[in-house]
């Protein structure tokens, strides 16, 4: 069974592997609303105050470097569809070794023709996305070239669309295409339907901007008046976002810097007497044994969450693939319900005969600091993940995929599926996750390792635990702090509040994206 639970979770990683990290998706996301918010006027934009606040939002060069941003994630989308392509062509092609046997054999087993099949369909599907995604970057990358007034560069970039495109969504961009290269051509030229293909294949800055050119060529004064004062209202509205999603974290962090050199300095200065080391030499007198520990983990979460509750949701009556936010939220919550109630379980009728557990074990409790403890860890994980996830970006370079659960709480529109996902996110997994990986795995290495590599290992699980190449140095820095903000405090409740604060902000931040580029 451990050996099925590591094929599986090893495979689900190498599946990461060439998927696109959602870090990329969000650095688009927060560039469209730089961009909607670059046209904001102030009534008195004379004020220097103003114009310093504004250039501290927006940098310096907001169109420029929204050019290069969508330029370096056109190449990226570029690279994978050629990888793509080379894995389609490899399927296709003869295999070049020959097999001499003794009887004749077909080439392939019925099994394996499935299996290639099926692996070709994903393919195709992955094919069919990542050309449409270069289409729409395209367009976007052209009207932002074409606002820079590189409107040769700008119609070449419109030209790249694709000239045989078979599905209807990218036969539609190519005659948006069309229509941008026709307003933006000298002589200009308008065709038929252009407002409509604007409106329905483009959004927000992209947008007005395009219809901005398009009235003023049609010189409809009334409809650019209209669309002028929708932008200054978006623009306001996108300034407010980019203020809340920059100005909180950064102060948090700076706080959270401040907070972690005196703690560092006080360990130093005062030794044992210090914060930090608060409970740090206290140990847990742990019952079982590995085998305990192994047997919560492989048969209670690994192939809990991956193999038997995943085929049980294929029995349940649930709706899949109908595109409602809602349902997809509520398959996400159910199979995580399914997942932490199996795991939970599991580890109740392994620990069981220890009963009553010794002093220490699973502590909950709302006396003391451990409010002061949850908060202080936030503030001081922040500046450290930050850190870590630039690190991790240059290293994964866009790939090395992401909790798909990050991408369905980005592009919701729905209030009732957010608040269904930031009750799994913000509620469900602190509680669970903080129980499992802190209040159990943790405690129970230290019969066998010092704690602070108890803490390091129980981190490092916890990361891989999310089954995502690219997320596994942020998280593992993540689960350090929890796991010293536990062992130092010696109550769940301060791992939970922490876990909790992060989670909710990272969803916060989301919905303030994902709301910003409808």
């Amino acid at each position: 069974m451990t050996l099925l639970a590591v094929g599986l979770s090893s495979i689900s990683l190498s599946n990461s592997w060439q998927k696109p990290q959602f870090q990329s998706l969000l650095e688009l996301y927060q560039t469209n609303i730089v961009l909607q918010a670059q046209a904001w006027q102030p009534e008195d934009s004379s004020e220097s105050d103003i114009q310093n606040f504004r250039e501290l939002i927006l940098g310096d060069k907001p169109l420029d470097s929204a050019q290069q941003q969508y330029q370096q994630a056109q190449q990226s989308v570029q690279g994978n569809l050629e990888k793509t392509k080379q894995k389609l062509a490899q399927l296709h092609s003869p295999s070049t070794t020959i097999i001499t046997t003794p009887k004749p054999l077909p080439e392939k087993s019925p099994a394996t023709q499935i299996s290639g099949q099926s692996q070709e369909k994903q393919l195709q599907k992955s094919l069919q996305q990542q050309e449409k995604l270069l289409a729409e970057l395209n367009l976007r990358l052209g009207i932002l070239q074409a606002t820079a007034g590189e409107t040769e560069k700008a119609i070449s970039s419109w030209s790249q669309l694709s000239q045989t495109a078979e599905v209807d969504s990218q036969t539609e961009l190519q005659a948006t295409a069309n229509v941008l290269t026709g307003i933006w051509s000298n002589p200009p030229r308008v065709l038929p339907n252009s407002q409509q293909l604007i409106q329905n294949n483009l959004a927000g800055w992209f947008r007005s901007t395009a219809l901005i050119q398009l009235y003023q060529l049609q010189q409809r004064q009334d409809a650019l008046t209209a669309v002028e004062t929708e932008r200054q209202e978006t623009a306001s509205a996108a300034i407010l976002k980019l203020a809340l999603i920059a100005t909180i974290p950064s102060v948090t962090a700076l706080i959270g810097s401040i907070l972690l050199v005196f703690l560092l300095l006080q360990r130093l200065i005062k030794g044992k007497e210090a914060i930090l080391a608060q409970n740090a030499e206290l140990v847990w007198s742990t019952p079982w044994n590995g085998e305990t520990v192994l047997q919560v983990f492989v048969f209670g979460f690994l192939l809990m969450g991956q193999l038997f509750i995943p085929e049980l949701l294929t029995l349940l009556p649930l709706p899949r693939g109908t595109g409602n936010a809602r349902i997809e939220a509520f398959s996400v919550f159910v199979s995580y319900l399914l997942v932490a109630t199996g795991a939970v379980s599991v580890l109740y009728l392994s620990i069981k005969r220890y009963f009553p557990l010794p002093e220490q074990w699973f502590r909950f409790s709302l006396k003391g600091n451990w409010f002061l403890w949850g908060l202080g860890g936030y503030c001081t994980a922040l500046p450290i993940v930050v850190i870590v996830s630039l690190i991790n970006q240059q290293l994964w370079r866009g790939q090395g995929g992401s909790n798909p659960l990050l991408q369905l709480a980005l592009e919701s529109r729905d209030f009732v599926a957010l608040g269904i996902f930031f009750f799994t996110a913000a509620i469900a997994a602190p509680l669970f996750e903080e129980f499992l990986f802190r209040g159990f795995l943790l405690p129970s290495l230290t019969r066998y390792i010092p704690v602070w590599a108890a803490i390091l290992a129980s981190s490092v699980l916890f990361a891989v635990a999310h089954l995502s190449l690219s997320e596994i140095l942020p998280l593992t820095a993540l689960g350090i702090v929890l796991g010293l903000v536990y062992t130092r405090s010696r109550n769940l409740l301060s791992s939970m509040l922490l876990h909790s604060l992060w989670n909710s902000g990272t969803l916060l931040s989301l919905f303030l994206l994902g709301s910003g580029n409808n």
